[in-house]
């Protein structure tokens, strides 16, 4: 079996792989933006309709979208930061002369994903401070509305 030569980093299909990678990148984080707007959305909604009804028990509803929302949030973030790792590591062949032509053909997220996906649920200030202060407000509602 023949050695595969090394990839220019001019090259055409270089240059549109790693486009490819920038826009899967771009689609995760839109998907956790998405993920926090829709969260908001519907716990503003559902806090609204308990202060109109005067009855606070209905504000614990909230909380299963909150804790959904910030499950597949952690997800989207763990997916993009995986993504980002495996982008890197292409840069990195690609200024090393070290890419090959199999190296087009990869686009999967780097990295040990359920480590990734604990990282961003429980340690990412992205999402952690973003969604207990989301369960703050809903537990501040139900407690203090009449």
């Amino acid at each position: 079996m023949s050695e595969q030569p090394n990839l220019n980093p001019e090259s055409s299909a270089v240059q549109k792989h790693l486009e490819i990678m920038q826009g899967v990148i771009q689609r995760m984080a839109e998907n956790s933006r998405s993920c926090k707007l829709w969260c908001v959305t519907l716990v503003a909604a559902t806090l609204v309709l308990v202060a109109r009804t005067g009855e606070p028990q209905h504000a614990l509803i909230a909380l299963a979208p909150a804790v959904l929302f910030w499950i597949l949030d952690s997800y989207y973030l763990s997916l993009e930061r995986g993504y980002i790792a495996s982008y890197k590591a292409f840069v990195k062949k690609l200024h090393r002369s070290e890419l090959k032509t199999t190296d087009l053909y990869r686009i999967s997220p780097g990295g040990n994903s359920t480590q990734r996906f604990r990282w961003a649920l429980f340690q990412s200030f992205s999402t952690y401070p973003f969604y207990l202060v989301i369960a703050g407000t809903i537990l501040l509602t139900w407690r203090f509305v009449i």
